[in-house]
């Protein structure tokens, strides 16, 4: 056996740099910074060519060892060792990433029907090589798989540049893959049904697409004798709007029933419980508008993770991770008793909020320019600077830049179709709402209330209640004549 020898300090330094980037958030500014001292600091283009360029890199090392007969696992020493299987499956990712994502567009196309991965014995016999175990090469198998499609659906569907969704690119990813991929991928990969996800924001926000993406990444198992993995992800995640069923049905909808369990029930009916499978996830859509006792009764399931269908005593078992969406404000239903504090609790492992489009374009005005780029090559399949142009040229005359976008991404979709149809798109101007205390919180709930306008309607509906300048002053620990400024203020505007 040849003696193992300890890695020179410049592989070493290389190793640890891209251990430390293998285990760091993609969508973070510390994975750019590691990437380009990887790469080489003068070396500043596309995200793309910084990889291809750290993996030729990694590639000449790798390949300096295999010249020495040092490139196998048990070459190393205990102290290089991590360091060495690290660089390997670094090398071993980003080699088949493209034909990762090649399964990935045929599993889209074929649905449920699984996908055999036709790279399958090279990807194996590169690990075997490298002296990894059966198990560990099924796991790293499954782990790149996870990577490459959170990366996959994170860059192609949560579009845009501004600062919030970077920041929401890089969150998405920690509910995936927790904070730190290390930890993850040694306690937690096939346990993440107990991190309930809520996602807030207004509507046509994207709440949908956001959930979307966390439940086409989930883990999912790889049958190394088969060659494929045992599900399909478009199978895994499933989806139900609460708002759109009627009190009486929701229960069904969710739990299943039996047959002959109400009037109308001639069959028994599977619950979308049911349909979440172990490694899936569900999106209860509009949790916001579910009664208190479907509350508990769901409360129950995610806590004891057992359910019973409407009219059955069989109990049933449900092993999906939750993922809670709803457009209204969570603090104010559950101060109005209309959402249970526990049933909120056990929600909220993670709490993502999904920006305005509004916000989104003041923090950075080029993000109307990605998504009118994504929305028309979704609608035409291809891209067409021309069309963006038109787009852009209608909103600039009729919206212009101040245009508040209450109907977020989905109004802007819309606005994108009667352009293609009519070359004109008016908005949305429907009347603010009437009352002072139906203005200031619309204010707030777009997010388009500077604190000087709200705080001169809290003076103004003071003075609406009490009825002097005096009592607003006391009430609120201004002076006189500063609030009588404020009342005159909103009363101008």
């Amino acid at each position: 056996m040849p003696s193992k020898k300890p890695l020179s300090p410049e592989d070493r330094k290389f190793f640890s740099l891209l251990k430390e980037a293998s285990l760091t958030n993609p969508f973070s500014q510390r994975r750019d910074e590691l990437d380009l001292q990887l790469a080489g600091k003068e070396f500043s283009t596309t995200k793309s060519q910084t990889i291809d360029k750290i993996v030729v890199k990694l590639e000449n090392r790798i390949k300096r060892l295999e010249d020495k007969q040092e490139d196998t696992l048990s070459s190393f020493s205990d102290a290089d060792r991590p360091l060495a299987e690290s660089a390997f499956l670094f090398y071993f990712f980003y080699q088949f990433r493209k034909k990762f994502d090649e399964l990935i567009q045929k599993q889209i196309e074929a649905g449920e029907k699984l996908v055999k991965l036709s790279f399958a014995d090279e990807a194996v016999s590169y690990l075997q090589k490298k002296e990894f175990s059966p198990d560990e090469i099924k796991k790293a198998v499954e782990e790149c798989y996870q990577l490459r499609r959170a990366y996959f659906f994170i860059d192609r569907h949560i579009i845009g540049r501004s600062p919030v969704m970077k920041e929401l690119r890089s969150d998405i990813w920690a509910n995936i893959f927790t904070h730190n991929i290390d930890v993850y991928r040694r306690y937690l990969r096939t346990r993440m049904e107990d991190f309930s996800t809520l996602l807030l924001g207004g509507t046509g926000t994207g709440k949908g697409a956001v959930a979307a993406v966390i439940g086409h990444s989930g883990f999912i198992p790889f049958d190394i004798r088969k060659r494929r993995f045992v599900e399909s992800f478009t199978k895994s995640f499933v989806s139900i709007n609460l708002s759109q069923f009627p009190v009486s049905l929701i229960e069904s909808e969710l739990f299943g029933h039996k047959k002959g369990a109400f009037t109308g029930a001639v069959e028994n009916h599977k619950g979308m419980l049911n349909r979440c499978g172990p490694n899936g996830s569900i999106l209860l859509d509009e949790i916001g508008e579910i009664s208190l006792s479907v509350q508990i009764k769901l409360l129950q399931a995610l806590q004891e993770r057992v359910f019973y269908p409407v009219g059955s005593h069989q109990e049933e078992r449900f092993h999906g991770r939750v993922i809670a969406a709803t457009n209204r404000s969570i603090d104010d239903l559950r101060q109005k008793g209309r959402f249970r504090d526990d049933f909120y609790y056990r929600l909220c492992s993670d709490i993502i909020v999904i920006p305005s489009l509004k916000q989104r374009i003041q923090e950075d005005p080029a993000e109307l320019d990605d998504l009118l780029t994504f929305l028309v090559k979704r609608m035409i399949g291809q891209d067409s600077p021309e069309l963006v142009t038109m787009v852009h040229t209608v909103i600039d005359k009729n919206l212009g830049q101040d245009y508040p976008w209450r109907g977020n991404v989905r109004e802007l979709e819309q606005c994108v179709r009667g352009v293609l149809l009519k070359q004109d798109y008016k908005g949305d101007h429907k009347s603010p709402p009437s009352g002072l205390k139906s203005q200031i919180f619309a204010g707030l709930e777009q997010g388009d209330l500077s604190a000087h306008r709200l705080l001169s309607g809290y003076c103004k509906l003071l003075y609406q209640q009490h009825g002097t300048f005096e009592e607003v002053a006391r009430r609120t620990g201004l002076d006189r004549r500063t609030v009588n400024k404020y009342i005159k203020e909103w009363d101008d505007e």
